[in-house]
């Protein structure tokens, strides 16, 4: 094998979140899946493409369960796993819960990575897990065409403490913790024009657990809350519009943005996702003018993003002030819940 170093990303078509279905494509995959009957203590299932399933246990617990895996969206096999697994554990933290346990997924190109390539990439996983406070307690690997690495995840919550995707209502306030454009980040990675200070950005922000999500449980003018991951913020803002049935306005000058993305953007480092994102929902989309850059940021696929947190006025500072205490400095009002049918109209 050549002493080159392995570049994780050579060996995938995708990275990252950016490796998702489209929403279009996923929803045909999926019109003519027959319905059964759900038990009454299944709390969240699929009805709202909300982040986890929720089944409760009792009248004090429910049991969180979700799982995400995705093939490298960097390089370095021990940064990979570990912005996979802060993903996959970053659904727990959406639902408003405390993550116990996970499993890992694991499939790789046996005979073209080196074992220890791939030994580094479950080391990076295991790390942050170490930092979540949760044990990998088994999992399943196979020899597989591209490199794939990812967990299952379980967690508690109380019952009424659940924050679904769909609760939101009129007059809310949304607060996105994360900035955007790891997709266009990564596209530069792979295109081989993003610099070390926008690397070192680019694994601060997907690596950095979203754990305020459990102290946002407890509030309860929080009313809706999920992650914005890979079908970009209008993608994730639309699931939460549909769930509640209403709309959303958001102020583009008020969307926080991790550095370089916007000139980088403009260079073409645009990952393909994006656009399948659009098509997928762009007919739910009001732009008030034409730009081609604003919408691929708006569609950007997020790996590993940050919470969106539907809230009442009231409750705003509380919820700043929690992000900001957890080092989620760029947490921003980016917009609120309005009265309409589920669009996004953009300012």
């Amino acid at each position: 094998m050549s002493t080159e170093p392995i570049r994780l990303t050579s060996f995938s078509h995708g990275g990252g979140c950016g490796c998702k279905i489209a929403p279009g494509v996923l929803a045909e995959i999926l019109k003519n899946s027959s319905g059964f009957p759900l038990p009454e203590a299944l709390m969240v299932g699929i009805e709202t493409s909300d982040d986890a399933a929720v089944y409760r246990l009792n009248d004090e617990q429910a049991l969180i369960a979700t799982t995400d895996f995705f093939m490298p969206i960097v390089d370095d096999p021990y940064d990979f796993g570990r912005i996979a697994a802060t993903n996959a554990i970053s659904d727990v933290f959406a639902m408003g819960g405390t993550p116990i346990m996970a499993l890992a997924l694991v499939g790789m190109p046996i005979n073209q990575i080196p074992l220890d390539v791939i030994g580094k990439i479950i080391q990076g996983g295991e790390s942050i897990c170490r930092e979540a406070g949760i044990p990998i307690a088994g999992g399943h690997s196979i020899d597989s065409v591209e490199p794939i690495y990812g967990l299952v995840v379980m967690g508690l919550i109380h019952p009424s403490k659940v924050k679904r995707n769909s609760n939101a209502r009129v007059g809310d306030k949304l607060i996105l913790s994360k900035p955007l454009g790891v997709g266009i980040l990564s596209a530069a990675l792979k295109k081989q024009k993003l610099d070390e200070a926008g690397y070192i950005s680019m694994i601060a922000n997907t690596t950095k657990l979203n754990k305020p999500g459990q102290g946002l449980s407890q509030l309860d003018g929080v009313h809706a809350m999920t992650d914005v991951t890979g079908f970009g913020l209008l993608g994730h803002l639309l699931e939460i519009c549909r769930g509640a049935q209403v709309a959303a306005h958001i102020n583009v000058a008020d969307i926080p943005l991790l550095p370089q993305v916007k000139d980088l953007a403009m260079a073409g480092c645009i990952t393909g996702a994006s656009a399948r994102n659009f098509a997928a929902y762009g007919a739910d989309v009001v732009l008030n003018e034409t730009d081609a850059i604003m919408q691929a940021l708006l569609s950007d696929p997020q790996t590993s993003g940050g919470l969106l947190v539907a809230c009442s006025p009231e409750t705003v500072e509380l919820v700043l002030e929690l992000f900001h205490k957890n080092d989620f400095q760029d947490a921003a009002v980016i917009g609120e819940i309005v009265a309409g049918t589920p669009q996004v109209h953009i300012k």
